[in-house]
Order: C-alpha cells, then structure tokens, then sequence
C-alpha cells in the first residue's frame, strides 16, 4: 500500500487529488522548496509500510508531515491520503496507549486550525469541526475492525473448545464402540468353547485361539484411543482410522464367532475422507455387534455400495432375537452413530423387520478425495 500510495502521489493525472483544509494560496515551490515538497510527500507515504507494526509511529509522522504541508501551503498532493490510511491503521491495530494518542492527535490538529486561520485561511470553525469529525468516523472504524477482529478471535477459541467437545464424544463413542464389539465377540467365542468342550474337544482350540486374537485386537485399538486421549499423545489419524478394506476383517471376525454373515460390495471403491471411511466401518462394526449380542446364529447380510458422492451400509439381521434384547446401551450404540452419521450430513435409520428381523442402513455423503 505505501508503494502504491507513493506511485499515485507522483502521477500527474492524480496527483493533485487529495484531502485539504487549510486552502491557503498555493506557493509555485521550486529549486529547495521542490525539494522539501517531495520530502514531505514520501513522509506522508513511506510510513504507511509499518502502519500494522508501529500505528503510532506511522500516524505522527504523516500526521506532521500533512501539517507542515497544510501551513507551507504545498500543492495538494494524492500523498495527503496517507492521513486517512494511517488514522484508520491506529484505530484498528493500536494496542496501547490509544486514549493519549488521540489526546495528542487532536491538540494537534487544534493547533494547525489556529495556525492555519493565522496565515489567512478562508475555512471558518465548522469547516474545521467537520473535517475533524471526518477523521474521527476514520479512526473509529479502524477501531471498530479491531474490535471485530477480537470477537472472531473469541469465536475461533468457543469454537475450538466446541471441537475439542466434539472430539471427546467421538472419543467415546470409538470407545464404546470397539469395547462393545470385541467383548461381545469374546462372550460369544467363549460360550461357543465350552460347548465344544463337552461335544467336540478337539476343535476347543480354534474357539480359543479366536478369542485370544479377538483380546489382542481390543487392547491394540484401545492402546491407541488412549493415546490420542493422552495430552503427548502423537497418534496419526491415518494410524487410528480403520480403511474401508478393514470392513472385510469385521466379517471374517463375525464368522469365527459363529455368526453367518454374507458380505456383498457393489460399486467401485473410491478414495474417501477419513471421516466418511470411519463411520462406514463403524456402522457395520456396530451392527455386527447387535447381531452378535442379539441373534447369535441368525443369517446377516453386510451390503456396502459405493456411489460417486456417498456411500450406503445396510446390515440385515433375519429371524427372531434370541440374545438378551433387554441389555441397556447407556445412551450410545446405534445412538451415538447416528449422530456420528448426521455430523457428516448424511442419515441412519435402524429398526424391526415386518417378518422378524433387523435392519440398519446409512447413507453418508462424501466425494472421492
């Protein structure tokens, strides 16, 4: 800005424009007095490079350069906006000291309008007043930037902490989700073992051996939702975000624990957010689990299809419930991924079929990254 200001000022079409008061007869400078007029034009200018960094500088040293100027009866000059510039740069970037500033601005300009009726100005008090009250309205709105400026940065600090809220329940919601899932897994893995153990023994080992790699994989996920908890937790996303090729594994897991599940993709798999990915994979993941906890044994279908800019699951559970159907979720569960669901635009809807059974599909929004 100061370079383009000082380019105007020189330029002989534009010049000559620029605020005045004094409207003294204008002297012909030539030989020093040329030399003192551009000195005083570059003052009105070049410190407008620091108008952030040091506003009351920058505004003195315009300020008595467009004093100077206004007595010495200098030609107008396109420099003389400097004041405007500067005037507003205080207001708006000024941190201290901003009352005896403005103290000392306005006994300033009271003392040129007296210098300035001296020397023969045809300007008479209200003139001066006016042109006052405009530089204060240039001031105050540079103010009024900087108290705007300091209630986005509140809003910036409510809104991180709502994040930072926001993180805390989709933390929970991961934990509630990956305790729920593998727990009920290992029960049903366990009470299938000792059935075996009375009617085939020697397959007791796969039963226990899933349920050894079913804890395994629950202290992993666990260890890592710790450590993003942790406040030197340095746990990537990428490393705690289950892919959409993990979907796969949540079957074959629901299979070892004795629940048919059919698995069915249709569409091309695309790229997606980590968000889009991590609710499609905790959808299924949760409705897996109720299948598990609720009709162990029943045929489930797993659909997953994949559109341009969305994604739909849709797990169907069929015949009657014959797990504990009375269990509390304590609020989460397919609750807490509906809202998990609707934070991303999309929407999930769960609920008996007419014929016995269960379904939960969601469709959530997101285009290939």
């Amino acid at each position: 800005m100061a370079a383009v200001v000082t380019v105007l000022a020189f330029a002989p079409t534009i010049a000559h424009i620029g605020p005045e008061i004094g409207d003294l007869p204008e002297r012909e400078p030539g030989g020093i007095g040329a030399v003192v007029g551009a000195a005083l034009t570059l003052a009105m200018c070049l410190p407008l490079a620091v108008r952030s960094r040091m506003p009351a500088v920058c505004v003195s040293i315009i300020g008595t350069a467009f004093a100077i100027g206004q007595v010495l009866s200098y030609p107008d000059t396109f420099g003389k906006v400097g004041i405007l510039l500067a005037l507003y740069a205080a207001g708006a970037h000024l941190e201290r000291f901003r009352r005896g500033l403005a103290a000392v601005l306005t006994a300033g300009y009271a003392g040129l309008a007296v210098a300035l009726q001296n020397l023969g100005s045809p300007q008479r008090f209200p003139d001066f007043v006016a042109f006052y009250l405009v530089l204060v309205v240039i001031w105050l709105a540079g103010t009024g930037m900087r108290r705007w400026r300091t209630e986005e940065a509140e809003r910036r600090r409510l809104a991180a902490e709502v994040a930072a809220a926001t993180e805390r329940a989709r933390i929970a919601r991961d934990l509630h989700d990956v305790v729920t899932h593998h727990v009920t897994a290992m029960v049903v893995q366990a009470d299938a073992a000792q059935f075996l153990l009375d009617s085939a023994p020697e397959r007791t080992g796969t039963g226990l051996r899933a349920i050894s790699d079913t804890g395994r994989r629950a202290l992993t996920e666990l260890r890592t939702l710790l450590g993003i908890l942790e406040a030197t937790g340095e746990s990537r996303t990428a490393d705690r975000t289950p892919a959409m090729g993990k979907v796969g594994d949540l079957v074959e897991r629901a299979r070892l624990s004795g629940q048919p599940v059919e698995w069915t993709e249709q569409g091309e798999q695309r790229p997606r957010s980590v968000d889009v990915e991590l609710a499609t994979y905790r959808v299924v993941q949760e409705a897996l689990t109720n299948a598990l906890k609720h009709a162990t044994g029943n045929p489930t279908t797993v659909m997953v299809r994949h559109r341009e800019d969305h994604i739909e699951v849709e797990v169907i559970t069929r015949g009657p419930a014959v797990g504990d159907t009375a269990t509390p979720s304590g609020g989460r569960g397919l609750t807490g991924l509906r809202e998990r669901v609707r934070m991303l635009g999309g929407d999930l809807v769960s609920g008996a079929l007419p014929d016995d059974g269960f379904r939960v599909r969601a469709v959530i929004p997101g285009r290939p990254t």
